[in-house]
């Protein structure tokens, strides 16, 4: 830390919003959780939203593709997938080879993929893209996300959302609420870096408002992992050097199974929790697209649909719906590198018990294009109204101020 002051430090984290770990939420201990689901539990089969952020732009043509499609084989002839790799949906559409676990749910009719899902005046920018995402604003940056604003309007439990991870993301802070964070096993770092958080938690009167908030951050952060790490389980093993999940975006965490069998111990056990946030990295396929998405793809597929067998046959989790989405798309065309670039439109994913699965939403044309992108076809926030309404049952209206006013898809039983 030598090289960044302490306030440089607290002055970026503020504006960038990315240290928002449990501040205003209260610290909550496992122990906690465990007493709250004893006298308080989730009454069995209520809804719950675990939202998946994959960070670094998801190739959706990859993901969810149009095999049929002869543009879609001229525009990236070297990673092109044929009509006997994929999991075929229908007779256009397939999914990715690595995705056999989302393919045996499409079959069992949970899982729904809405295409061509988007914002207007897209933006390249991971971050801005990002921003737009969790905060549900893409015409003008706000300091509260979605999930957050949900929590401002519904109470002030702070167990009603939980983040996986210690780091709270920008979607689950509001003005005055946020989600807590719960660590993923015993934490383990140097003790030099130990000591560089906890001094950045240090109380300074000459902090502004944000910065006091951006340093409690820290402070809690530390708070909730020493309470955490003595009943969660073996320390989280620091990912290897080559290991490609942490690339891309700067975001996301590489063991999406652990978080999520973390949310499924938390499920079963009736907390009253009714949002979940987890994430996965390593989606920004510049190079080397096919091998590396697919990697990817596989961690997310086998995370989900093993979560999803295990809370299909619980009480607490039928309840379950898995929303997965990617700040953008890529470009429709490949690059010189056998990658794809930062693009547009792309699918979201939704399954569970609760899901009706098929398809909604238009199919992008890859003829018909806005300078090589996607056009979008659903607004995104056409996909949280039905979410906020559905599953957390609440007004979408003061919690996505500006939305359009739309019918809903219909992937909601």
């Amino acid at each position: 830390m030598n090289t960044l002051t302490r306030r440089r430090f607290l002055i970026a984290s503020g504006t960038a919003g990315v240290a928002a770990a449990a501040a205003g939420a209260g610290l909550v201990s496992w122990h906690t959780l465990a007493q709250r689901a004893t006298a308080d539990p989730l009454p069995p089969g209520t809804r719950i939203l675990v939202i998946v952020t994959l960070y670094g732009g998801n190739d959706g043509l990859n993901t969810v593709i149009p095999y049929t499609d002869p543009a879609y084989h001229d525009a990236r002839p070297d990673f092109a997938y044929t009509a006997d790799q994929v999991h075929q949906l229908d007779g256009q559409l397939g999914l990715n080879p690595a995705m056999s676990g989302m393919a045996g749910l499409w079959t069992a009719g949970r899982l729904a993929v809405v295409r061509g899902v988007g914002y207007p005046h897209p933006d390249h920018s991971h971050f801005r893209s990002m921003d737009i995402w969790q905060t549900a604003s893409p015409d003008s940056p706000m300091t509260t996300g979605w999930i957050g604003r949900w929590l401002d309007a519904t109470g002030d439990d702070p167990v009603r959302a939980v983040n996986i991870g210690s780091v709270v993301p920008p979607l689950a802070v509001g003005a005055g609420s946020a989600a807590a964070a719960l660590t993923l096993g015993r934490e383990t770092m140097p003790a030099d870096l130990a000591a560089a958080i906890t001094g950045l938690g240090a109380a300074d009167p000459a902090d502004t408002a944000a910065q006091v908030s951006v340093a409690t951050s820290y402070c809690s952060e530390r708070t909730v992992a020493s309470t955490f790490s003595p009943v969660l389980g073996a320390p989280v093993t620091p990912p290897a050097a080559d290991d490609p999940s942490p690339a891309g975006s700067g975001g996301g965490h590489s063991n999406l199974q652990q978080q999520l069998d973390l949310v499924a111990r938390c499920v079963k056990a009736g907390v009253p929790t009714t949002v979940y946030t987890v994430s996965l990295g390593g989606f920004d396929t510049h190079a080397d697209e096919k091998g590396t998405q697919e990697t990817q793809l596989a961690a997310l597929d086998t995370a989900v649909s093993g979560f999803l067998a295990d809370m299909a046959g619980d009480a607490h989790g039928s309840g379950v719906v898995v929303m997965a989405y990617s700040e953008f798309g890529r470009r429709v065309r490949a690059n010189a590198s056998h990658g794809t670039d930062h693009g547009t439109a792309g699918p979201v994913l939704l399954a569970g018990v609760p899901v009706r699965g098929g398809f909604y939403g238009e199919q992008p044309s890859l003829t018909d294009l806005d300078d090589g992108d996607l056009k979008p076809t659903v607004d995104f926030r056409t996909v949280y109204q039905e979410l906020i309404t559905g599953v957390l049952k609440t007004d979408p209206e003061p919690i996505l101020p500006g939305a359009p006013a739309t019918a809903p898809l219909g992937f909601l039983t």
